[in-house]
């Protein structure tokens, strides 16, 4: 089994802040070099995902739809599922500018996985939902029937969060990781020996507790 990662294209909320103050998060959509990042990583992806069917989880929110429609999968996209546990890490609706930088001063001297956010969601919480998810995708996977290759199109912390759950990665190296870059991708390939890495995510710093990738 093969999971291909992908993250969203450059999205409003990724050159604008104070978008996030005026559109909510699920709705933010690209911007026209997010939609051109998409289209152009379209013939990466169909190549990665080979020629046999693929099973397409999807984080419903605008941004990551758009860019898997840009993709244009077309038959080659089996089925496609609308996964709500691929969302990103949810920071409570409209946000003050002013309060969501202090949140962001405070978390990163709390650390990224365990603070939360008032009204909105913890790393551990979406770590959590997360373990569910790939339960289920565990489930569906030994039907002979569900394609032995998936593509995941999410977001930037939640993609490194569902590479924390299969790899057992410490909380330290969890939070010594970079996010993607807008639809940058990752390759996981699973066998008898278990899940495998195609390359590493980009580091800032060593992780603390020594753990590696």
């Amino acid at each position: 089994m093969r999971i291909i990662l992908l993250r969203h294209g450059q999205s409003l909320g990724n050159v604008d802040e104070l978008a996030y103050t005026r559109v909510p998060d699920h709705a933010l959509p690209l911007t026209p070099l997010g939609e051109q990042q998409a289209r152009e990583a379209g013939p990466r992806v169909k190549s990665l995902l080979g020629t046999g069917p693929v099973a397409v989880y999807v984080s419903p929110y605008v941004r990551t739809r758009a860019t898997l429609n840009a993709l244009a999968l077309g038959a080659q996209a089996e089925r496609v599922v609308p996964e709500p546990r691929l969302r990103e890490q949810d920071w409570g609706n409209l946000q003050d500018p002013v309060r969501q930088e202090v949140l962001k001063h405070q978390r990163h001297a709390f650390g990224h996985f365990f603070f939360r956010l008032p009204n909105g969601e913890s790393g551990a919480d979406v770590d959590d939902r997360l373990a569910g998810f790939l339960a289920d995708l565990d489930t569906r996977a030994a039907d002979p029937a569900h394609p032995r290759t998936v593509l995941v199109v999410s977001h930037g912390l939640t993609i490194r969060l569902l590479c924390r759950r299969l790899f057992g990665w410490s909380v330290e190296l969890f939070e010594s990781l970079s996010n993607l870059e807008t639809c940058e991708h990752r390759v996981l390939t699973r066998s008898d020996g278990g899940w495998s890495l195609d390359r590493p995510f980009t580091q800032w710093r060593p992780s603390p507790d020594g753990d590696t990738q």
